[in-house]
């Protein structure tokens, strides 16, 4: 069971640059893994899929929820000023005519007249010439498309209820904002968190899951009373940036681009979003808005509600400014899966391993009994019953020891626990480290100890 090789990271950390990638071979790989591990598949693979949607296996699910349980730590669990909310996905259109969606929610659309191919006119980067089909000068005048999907509740379409499908989780933290801060009793500043699916129409989707029409959102909205709006904007801003590098992703690779006038949204009078550094380029993962009070004045105007915070010890009301740190929680996998991404020499094989950052990794732990002799596979599913309640622990039998210690490398699991035959006379079992592959024998009875000394960092 022993391995060599050349000095590895710390947990979590990267083992090489990721470069820029016109040709997408780093992309590809990822892909190709996603896949074989069941990270990521095509939704509706059998049916030869359906363009820009996927279904995250066995090992997304989990991994997904480590990202979007790392945030919820982060934003709400640690913060005595934030607090949550699930909001419904289902609005009505009145929510939308205020909060300005129905009206620039927009993107300028052009077709070929050539092929059929529709683009963003904003992203083609030859405005004459067609990506698909080489025509120039065939494009047709830019129209706007607007983004939202629309539908009908109700039992007939005729007579049932325009609704849209929310193309962003804020809307409803602004329409409870009234209810949150009552039912809490809660003083600016204070934020209101939400984790869900959103929903955008988009004309050029693309990069894997990058850029999905169904996709789920991490966003926060912090109330803060006008006059400290701009030092909110800040902190958020660093912050954000801070959480990334937290979870392993090297500096290099991330920056704070601020939005300049014309990029803004109708809402914002600042905004700047933390960027990756993507195989193909720099592109957004988060965005942090000052909304200014755009939203609550919308929707005080247009429902006829109060939405001031008066403030019982100076008598002062105001309506609170917002600060949103807006994520992507698939869009943040997708970035945490490319730094990690690492390939090195290993005794004359090449050895894939994702380098992630154990909050993130889809398994903490794999336990992995030498052979598959039954009273050797018998004891180690006792020690993996003595794991499970604190981590998600991994359990594989199939295949040598050393193929098995590949598949968890390619999975991105910190910790193997082999369990082989002198477990059985002297109650110690083989615990290997991911980045190093260094081996530590110590008894079972401190292997919870030891795990939780690594795993808590």
């Amino acid at each position: 069971m022993v391995e060599t090789a050349s000095s590895g990271p710390s947990a979590g950390t990267p083992a090489v640059e990721v470069a820029a990638d016109p040709d997408g071979e780093r992309l590809d790989a990822v892909v190709n893994l996603c896949k074989r591990r069941g990270f990521v598949f095509q939704s509706a693979e059998i049916y030869g899929g359906f363009r820009s949607t996927y279904d995250y296996g066995p090992v997304g699910v989990l991994m997904l929820r480590n990202v979007k349980e790392a945030w919820w730590r982060s934003v709400v669990q640690m913060r005595p000023d934030v607090v949550g909310i699930d909001a419904a996905i289902l609005s009505p259109p009145a929510v939308w005519e205020a909060s300005g969606h129905l009206e620039s929610f927009t993107d300028p659309l052009v077709e070929c007249r050539v092929c059929g191919h529709r683009y963003r006119e904003d992203q083609l980067e030859d405005p004459e010439r067609c990506p698909n089909c080489g025509a120039t000068g065939s494009f047709s005048e830019p129209r706007q498309f607007n983004l939202m999907f629309r539908t009908h509740a109700g039992p007939v379409v005729e007579t049932g209820a325009e609704v849209y499908l929310r193309p962003e989780t804020a809307q409803g933290m602004f329409v409870n904002f009234a209810n949150v801060q009552r039912a809490c009793r809660l003083r600016p500043p204070f934020g209101i968190a939400q984790i869900g699916k959103s929903f955008r129409n988009e004309i050029t989707p693309g990069n894997f899951i990058f850029r999905t029409r169904e996709f789920e959102q991490m966003e926060l909205e912090f109330f803060v009373p006008p006059d400290e709006a701009s030092r909110w904007y800040e902190y958020w801003c660093a912050e954000r940036l801070g959480w990334y590098v937290d979870l392993g992703i090297p500096p290099h690779l991330l920056r704070l681009r601020e939005h300049g006038p014309d990029e803004r949204s109708h809402y914002s009078n600042a905004t700047s979003d933390v960027e990756f550094r993507y195989p193909w380029g720099w592109g957004e993962l988060e965005g942090v808005a000052n909304r200014t009070d755009y939203d609550l004045r919308r929707h005080a105007e247009h429902s006829g509600q109060t939405l001031e915070y008066s403030d019982p010890a100076s008598g002062e009301r105001y309506v609170p400014h917002v600060i949103e740190p807006a994520a992507g929680a698939t869009r943040a996998l997708m970035a945490f899966l490319l730094a990690a991404y690492d390939s090195e020499e290993v005794r004359g094989e090449t050895r894939t391993v994702l380098r992630l950052h154990h909050r993130l990794a889809p398994y903490q732990v794999a336990v992995l009994p030498l052979s598959r002799k039954e009273h050797l596979v018998a004891r180690a599913r006792e020690i993996l019953g003595r794991l499970t309640p604190h981590w998600m622990v991994d359990f594989d039998v199939t295949q040598s020891i050393g193929r098995r210690y590949r598949r968890q490398d390619e999975l991105g699991t910190p910790y193997c626990v082999t369990v082989d035959f002198e477990t059985l006379q002297d109650e110690a079992v083989t615990v290997r480290d991911r980045d190093s592959m260094a081996q530590d024998r110590l008894a079972i009875a401190d292997l919870v100890g030891y795990l939780h000394e690594r795993l808590a960092r």
